[in-house]
């Protein structure tokens, strides 16, 4: 069966683009994507007619064929009193270096009005006034598109009307957001970052175990799909703030896999360990092993309670082997007694970004890379299937042992 105007066709987006010394990759999953309805670049349309189950392709795109070119019209400066620090109940809001916030933040702007949640970015803070960028996080950056062709199915009717899909906006939105602006590092470290709700020792509140999934079953397989393809057969890994699962692929043959975490009744059920440590990282970041140990070590959905996160980077990067990987991987979702200030206030594509800055601060590690896979499918057997159509996002930052 081949796509045309009269089918509806799952297809995988994979977008590829590089900011200064990164790169990055945003996958979307789009389903029943409409052919004589939904809006695309004319070339990418063109060439998605014809086209069986697996075929693949790939189109560059040069600046201002999938973004608008940057426009100097949206690079402007504001008045300091014009960003709105009470813009929300309760909390005080600074603006910072680099960051987004959303356009309804600002006061006294043309045709922006409160409700609006769109992101634009503080460029520059300056004691009386803040330059911000209006353009789309991707204006003036070549990007890389594939296309993968996943399930066709016939229309059995097609009528006027209804409604369509502009997939590349869909695809667009959210990606840009996690490098850095003109290359300079954003400032995530201002406003005391790493406070969070609960102080207490986290011995405390990890003290029993919780054994259940913190992603669904999807996302748990693309994780593992990830550590699959980036760590090297036969090696020893470091599984970072483990629990009950390691989410390592099982066919993936190690010399030994160690996990350091919380809760020892959690890591005795962890199937994949040969050993584990019980460490608390945010009361103590030294890691209790050898320089140069680790090929490979992974942080599984916890990054997000760090406290510490820069001097634990550093210490990753002492017990890695030189060129060795070190993978954080992370959702949408957190315990929040536990999670850490900054996490909340960024946009969920910033986080790859603030994760990035603790890669770079550390000073231990070269050939950033960043990944997002959004759109799957959530799967009919997840507690959450009635609610959620789609399967938790995926993000992923990962860099080599300098």
């Amino acid at each position: 069966m081949k796509t045309d105007l009269k089918s509806f066709t799952d297809i995988e987006f994979a977008l590829q683009w590089q900011s200064r010394y990164r790169k990055h990759c945003d996958r979307y999953f789009a389903r029943r994507v409409n052919l004589w309805r939904d809006l695309f670049a004319k070339r990418l349309h063109d060439e998605l007619m014809d086209k069986s189950v697996d075929d693949t392709i790939e189109l560059e795109f040069s600046d201002g064929e999938l973004i608008h070119k940057p426009e100097t019209s949206k690079l402007f400066t504001v008045r300091y009193d014009q960003f709105d620090r009470t813009f929300r109940s309760g909390e005080s809001i600074e603006p910072r270096n680099g960051r987004f916030y959303p356009k309804g933040i600002l006061k006294g702007i043309p045709n922006v009005f409160r409700a609006n949640m769109e992101p634009f970015r503080c460029a520059k803070v300056a004691d009386s006034s803040i330059l911000v960028d209006f353009n789309h996080p991707l204006a003036g950056t070549g990007l890389h598109l594939k296309a993968t062709i996943g399930n066709i199915e016939t229309k059995h009717s097609e009528r006027g009307g209804g409604l369509s899909n502009d997939w590349m906006e869909i695809v667009t939105t959210g990606p840009g957001i996690q490098a850095r602006w003109n290359g300079e590092p954003t400032d995530f470290l201002s406003d005391n970052p790493f406070a969070r709700t609960d102080q207490t020792l986290d011995s405390r509140f990890y003290g029993g175990p919780r054994m259940v999934d913190h992603i669904d079953a999807t996302a748990i397989d693309s994780i593992s799909r990830l550590y699959g393809e980036l760590i090297a057969k036969g090696g020893k890994v470091l599984d970072l703030m483990s629990g009950w699962k390691s989410h390592i692929p099982t066919s993936l043959e190690l010399d030994k896999v160690i996990g350091l975490g919380m809760n020892e009744e959690e890591l005795k059920e962890n199937r994949r360990l040969n050993d584990f440590v019980i460490h608390d990282l945010n009361e103590n970041p030294t890691l209790p092993f050898e320089d140069n140990y680790f090929d490979a070590v992974i942080c599984t959905v916890s990054v997000e309670y760090m406290t510490h996160p820069v001097a634990v980077f550093k210490e990753v990067g002492r017990v890695l082997k030189a060129g060795s990987p070190f993978i954080v991987t992370f959702s949408n979702r957190w315990f929040p007694p536990k999670v850490v200030a900054i996490w909340t206030q960024v946009h969920e594509f910033e986080r790859l970004g603030l994760v990035s800055e603790y890669f770079e601060l550390s000073e231990k590690f070269k050939e950033l890379n960043t990944l997002s896979v959004r759109g799957l499918p959530r799967p009919a057997e997840d507690k959450y299937f009635g609610q959620l159509q789609v399967s938790d996002p995926v993000y992923a930052v990962w860099a080599y042992r300098a």
